[in-house]
């Protein structure tokens, strides 16, 4: 498709960012951090005790604090922290978008959802394996089912803030955050909403991690929480669990001008599919079938990115394919860096923290360097890697890509708004 038209369909905007980080809950204060070379990584003491677990590194998300108006007892008597998690960034996010008193708009069944976990609320979860284990039902109520279902983010959104319009549920592991936002995109595109809310959240706890220590993929660097993770570098040894939660305000453009909001970046491309080979090693072929993909639905050519945010977990399998998937797109000249080594991998959350932080990183014409990335691993294909103090550049095109446990790519196209 040309993008000539393209530009004949709804467009939509980025009116509104917020989220939870174990960075910060504000930009600047992230962005600070950024600049400070400063990841959050830290050792997770209470995992001390549990036999056979050999990470104890996590990043936890920041504090932050609840209106006591509004997050009272009843209203979050469904939620577990996953959804608190997803419902204090979206009241962020509404609230930059200034629509969170909106009540017209958000009731009117043209507001929706599109949000997702890896799973959901990891203290209910385990009161019902507790019953399976102990055989006795103790502990569960009429809300344990609420805070562990897959969808509890999105639905208990929807009913904190009163939307009425679809519901999508993106439980797609390490792309439910980017699944969430392209599927927003495409819901606004097609005419059946014109705001959506979306994004993607994830709590940290010991089941998380233990997936990934079981396969040998999470960092031990237990003595040295700042020298990890890796990405994309030689002397790599795993990934780093993160927790927290991101949402973007999405809206048709029209109508945000209409209103006057301000408008941070339009999203003009979105591809996603799957690899349909392995569930857990990476297929660089079809992570570049995504990437073109999201080219083609913008109607861009490759050389209008000038900038990548790499999915960069720093696994040997996953970034020696990314990277060789991204080289085959763009060529070798591509500036590329990963932020999970200042966040560690938020799982759900990850595609759209990075979303948001890209965008602000492009409005501020600098892009942050990968961390800890002291020697590029010869396997990875040859990038412009982003190291030192970051990278200036002002551009009108970025990417940002996440591929996911089951071969899920995913990859959006952000673009600068004047």
């Amino acid at each position: 498709m040309s993008r000539d038209s393209a530009r004949t369909r709804r467009r939509v905007v980025v009116t509104g960012m917020g989220g939870i980080s174990p960075l910060g809950t504000e930009w600047r204060e992230i962005e600070t951090r950024l600049r400070a070379l400063e990841n959050a990584v830290r050792i997770v003491e209470s995992w001390e005790d549990i036999k056979g677990l050999n990470t104890r590194l996590g990043a936890p998300a920041a504090e932050f604090t609840l209106p006591p108006e509004r997050y009272t007892r009843k209203a979050m008597r469904g939620m577990g922290r996953v959804a608190l998690l997803a419902c204090r960034a979206t009241e962020f996010a509404l609230a930059d978008a200034g629509l969170l008193d909106d009540k017209a708009l958000l009731s009117s069944g043209r507001a929706g959802v599109s949000y997702g976990s890896s799973v959901g609320g990891l203290e209910a979860l385990a009161d019902f394996a507790r019953m399976i284990d102990t055989r006795v039902v103790e502990g569960l109520n009429a809300n344990s089912y609420i805070r562990m279902m897959a969808h509890t983010a999105p639905v208990n959104i929807a009913v904190f803030f009163g939307l009425t319009g679809r519901v999508h549920t993106t439980s797609s592991a390490c792309t439910s955050g980017s699944q969430g936002i392209g599927y927003a995109y495409e819901t606004i595109l097609h005419g059946h909403a014109d705001v959506m809310v979306a994004g993607g959240t994830d709590e940290l706890g010991a089941p998380d991690v233990a997936v990934f220590d079981t396969l040998f993929a999470a960092s031990t660097r237990n003595s040295e929480p700042r020298l990890t993770p890796r990405p994309y570098d030689r002397d790599r040894d795993g990934l780093v669990i993160g927790e927290g939660a991101g949402t973007l305000i999405l809206e048709e453009y029209e109508h945000a001008r209409a209103r006057g909001a301000n408008i941070h970046a339009e999203i003009v491309g979105f591809g996603t599919n799957c690899d349909g080979m392995h569930v857990t090693q990476p297929n660089a072929a079809t992570m570049a079938i995504a990437m073109r993909l999201a080219l083609a639905s913008a109607g861009l050519p490759p050389e209008a990115i000038h900038y990548v945010n790499g999915h960069g977990t720093a696994t040997e399998l996953g970034d020696i394919a990314e990277s060789r998937a991204t080289r085959e797109v763009f060529g070798s000249a591509m500036p590329i860096s990963s932020l999970k080594s200042y966040i560690g991998h938020t799982l759900g959350a990850s595609g759209v923290l990075e979303a948001w932080f890209s965008i602000a990183m492009m409005r501020a014409n600098w892009f942050a360097p990968t961390l800890n990335l002291d020697n590029v691993d010869p396997r990875c294909a040859d990038l412009a890697y982003i190291t030192g103090n970051g990278l200036d550049l002002e551009c009108e095109y970025i990417m940002s890509n996440n591929f996911a446990f089951g071969g899920i790519n995913t990859s959006l196209i952000f673009r600068r708004m004047p």
